[in-house]
């Protein structure tokens, strides 16, 4: 996966905050392609089996075989060629087979009804006429304006249109420039009525010491933004308009709540284009991820919400709405297209966006809010990052040599040792070190979870009160 605006890292084993530098992080993100792979043909099949087309020829004889013909295996569009250029398949559907004239007065009761049908199209025809010709003379057009009256324009409240129409207004498209001078574009929302931003960390950190930040509205309206506090590895910032009123805030859902099949709508500033809307449904809970902009930064981890609404770079930090237009989480990060299929650089959608989850979102922003500081929860145990699929392996050593398990920690009271393997959080399985990280980081400080683990080929559970860490140093 990738931050929609960045490339890819990697990073040591580690604690659920901090790690043994060196180590390839599993999920990390993979660099994405400059631009968008261009799509992909559908497959070309094998010669399909033809059908007659054309003229409708006549009846055969009576008495031999009446030759209806097989429809096609395919319709043109799908066979032959590529979506764009329909290929020199067989046309849709087959030629029609007249079935032979039936005996007797059923012939004559046909001839009837059809001469009566030639009748009726000649009235039909003259009363056409004479309507075209008496109707309107100095007009040449024969087009029929659709209704113009409010009713017929008018969007329902709980529409794309009219989510959208009422979003819009509390979306700002966010420039950060670092003093190097490098720096992008990304998306926040108005989160309270203090006029607090809610965005991505990777959105503002080029900016975040001594650069340029600012922020502008659906109506124009730009502003200076400051940097409020910021979590690295939630990937949350928060930040202040200088001088700004701002409109109301965005309301709040709840992303425990939401289900697989869910509408959603993204609302962003991809490759620049502010503003834009995208639909979608959420596709998947609790998705493990982890990503990174490829530089020098720690990995963020997070139990996303994956959804398949459109989110390119620039749509980080933007909201993810629910078909009521409450904001359910914040696009931060994408898989692309080039990940193992030869692509390098900048990625466009395919499908397979992810969202920080509003609830945890929200935590991280009080916070950020009232202490300028990010606060982890922890279980004080280093673990493995690599992607072994069996589980969280707790690690042999910590940052720097110091010990795997921290003495007097939450993992060792609970009886956790070096080589353990952690492989549910409560009913969560976790398969990798990033998996538990992220389990581990939708819960606070104090909170008691069960941890199952593996030692020596027999299965223990133990509750673990989770510690905590502030900051991200």
């Amino acid at each position: 996966m990738s931050t929609e605006n960045e490339g890819s890292g990697t990073e040591g084993a580690g604690t659920e905050g901090a790690g043994t530098e060196g180590q390839q992080v599993p999920p990390s993100v993979p660099p994405a392609p400059s631009v968008p792979p261009a799509p992909v043909d559908p497959a070309r099949g094998g010669p399909q089996q033809s059908a007659p087309a054309g003229d409708w020829p006549p009846p055969p004889p009576q008495g031999a075989p009446s030759p209806y013909a097989e429809p096609p295996a395919t319709p043109a569009y799908a066979g032959g060629g590529s979506y764009a250029t329909p290929g020199g398949g067989p046309a849709w559907g087959a030629s029609y087979q007249q079935p032979a004239p039936a005996k007797g007065r059923r012939g004559g009761l046909v001839a009837a009804v059809l001469a009566a049908a030639l009748i009726a199209g000649g009235v039909g025809g003259g009363i056409g006429y004479w309507a075209a010709r008496d109707g309107d003379g100095n007009s040449g057009s024969t087009t029929v304006s659709a209704s113009d009256t409010p009713t017929s324009v008018k969007r329902e409240a709980g529409s794309v249109a009219g989510v959208a129409a009422k979003a819009l207004p509390s979306v700002v498209t966010i420039d950060a420039q670092g003093g190097d001078g490098e720096g992008g574009t990304g998306t926040g929302f108005v989160y309270d009525k203090q006029g607090h931003i809610l965005t991505n960390n990777h959105v503002v950190a080029s900016a975040a010491d001594g650069g340029k930040l600012s922020a502008t509205f659906s109506n124009g309206k730009k502003y200076v933004a400051e940097v409020v506090g910021r979590a690295e590895g939630y990937d949350v910032a928060v930040l202040k308009l200088r001088n700004s009123d701002g409109p109301a805030p965005l309301p709040l859902g709840n992303s425990d709540k939401v289900a697989v099949g869910d509408s959603t709508i993204a609302i962003g500033a991809p490759f620049g284009l502010s503003n834009t809307v995208t639909t979608g449904i959420i596709s998947a809970k609790n998705r493990p991820v982890a990503s990174s902009d490829g530089g020098n930064s720690k990995s963020s981890y997070m139990s996303a919400l994956q959804t398949d609404a459109s989110i390119n770079p620039g749509n980080s930090g933007g909201p993810l709405l629910d078909s009521g237009g409450a904001v359910i989480g914040i696009n931060s990060a994408i898989q692309s297209a080039g990940n193992g299929m030869g692509g390098s650089g900048q990625a466009g959608s395919v499908g397979l966006g992810f969202a920080i989850p509003i609830n945890q979102a929200k935590n991280v922003a009080e916070q950020l809010i009232k202490t300028g500081k990010p606060v982890y929860p922890v279980i004080g145990a280093s673990v493995s990052l690599e992607d072994n699929r069996m589980g969280a392996t707790i690690s042999d050593e910590g940052p720097g040599g110091s010990a795997a398990v921290s003495p007097n920690g939450p993992a060792a009271k609970a009886g956790l040792k070096s080589g353990d393997v952690i492989t549910k959080l409560d009913d969560t399985i976790i398969d990798s070190g990033p998996t538990l990280i992220g389990e581990i980081w939708t819960h606070k400080p104090g909170d008691t979870v069960k941890i199952t683990y593996e030692r020596g080929g027999k299965t223990e559970t133990v509750d673990v009160t989770l510690g905590d860490r502030v900051g991200d140093d």
